[in-house]
């Protein structure tokens, strides 16, 4: 790997997994890389975030300004440094994956996730045997109580979707340098792939989205979950320059999904999104793309890259799938279907 080839290299793994001894063995092993440690980032929002803020959330990393933080640092010392970033940082939260990684791959940053996984057994006992500063009593309730707390978490996730995502090494019975090698080598090779994540360039100004729903037999809607951010979705994107909303729907998707409509469906609703920083907001069609047939559906196909799966859900369970601003969305463009007739929604709210 030489200097120029910017890429992150993501050590995961439980508290035990020995990533951080691994990180700093294997930046003496690849040509031109830099330990990051994302924690350090933990650690100034401590200080800088009011008490009242911190007291919400159990975990820094449930904090949106941790995750835009890491995101924004990495790019950052890549446009300083250039080369391999090597980052040892548990990431157990598939939505948290999809929001950090895909703002990397809005950078045109490439990502290598690699995950370290010793058996549970070795993991507990190098929770219990692990040297930590301070008082012996104080360290078994604040350190290692919490990680072996997070034992069950780890594991639901390994049973998921962590090893279909990352390159896995179990490293129970390797020397740290030994792992560290194992990691270069797999890089080197491409045994550690590129997450295949799709690279959506992040807006520099007020966007237009065009989104379709589609409904089967039983009035469910279609909703799909994006590799690439948090949260599902309605199938469709951002309107292209020069390109109609209604066209934009159709064309994301037969891309999105392999459905080729045939004509451009009926508008929904037209939702002014307001700018919340960093997003800029803008405005946010749904169409009505009507019932599938039971051929149309047999016939949905996913890209790699995009989403990840595709699920037909009631009104109820969408509530629990969707975040809160694409929910209001989504409740009033059924209305508006049942109605017969648009609405014009400002975040998410029909006008008075």
């Amino acid at each position: 790997m030489g200097r120029g080839v910017d890429v992150i290299v993501w050590i995961n793994g439980t508290f035990g997994a020995g990533k951080t001894s691994t990180a700093r063995e294997l930046t003496g092993i690849l040509p031109d890389s830099t330990l990051y440690d994302p924690e350090l980032v933990g650690d100034s929002l401590r200080q800088l975030l009011p008490r009242k803020r911190l007291a919400e959330v159990s975990d820094y990393q449930d904090l949106p300004s941790w995750r835009r933080l890491v995101v924004d640092t990495a790019a950052a010392m890549l446009a300083e440094l250039g080369g391999a970033l090597v980052v040892p940082m548990t990431l157990l939260r598939q939505e948290y994956r999809d929001e950090m990684f895909g703002g990397l791959a809005a950078r045109r940053i490439p990502v290598r996730h690699v995950l370290l996984a010793p058996e549970e057994t070795i993991l507990r006992q190098r929770i219990a045997t692990r040297e930590e500063p301070g008082d012996p009593a104080e360290v078994d309730v604040r350190v290692r109580q919490w990680a072996y707390d997070h034992i069950p978490a780890y594991q639901q996730a390994l049973s998921g979707w962590l090893a279909a995502d990352a390159h896995v090494i179990d490293n129970g019975a390797l020397t740290v340098r030994e792992t560290a090698e194992r990691i270069a080598e797999a890089v080197r090779t491409d045994a550690a792939r590129v997450c295949d994540i799709v690279q959506t360039p992040e807006p520099t100004r007020e966007t237009v989205a065009a989104g379709v729903l589609l409904f089967d037999a039983e009035d469910r809607v279609l909703l799909v979950d994006p590799t690439y951010k948090p949260g599902w979705e309605f199938p469709g994107g951002v309107v292209e320059a020069g390109e109609a909303p209604g066209g934009a729907g159709v064309r994301e998707v037969a891309e999105e999904l392999g459905l080729e409509l045939e004509a451009v469906p009926g508008l929904l609703v037209v939702d002014w999104e307001p700018p919340v920083p960093p997003a800029y907001g803008g405005l946010r069609l749904l169409f009505d793309g009507g019932r599938l047939s039971p051929a149309a559906e047999a016939g949905l196909r996913l890209p790699g890259p995009e989403l990840r799966e595709w699920r037909f859900v009631t009104e109820e369970e969408a509530e629990h799938l969707l975040p809160p601003v694409r929910y209001e969305r989504l409740r009033w463009a059924l209305r508006a279907r049942e109605r017969g007739r648009p609405l014009y929604l400002e975040a998410g709210r029909p006008t008075p």
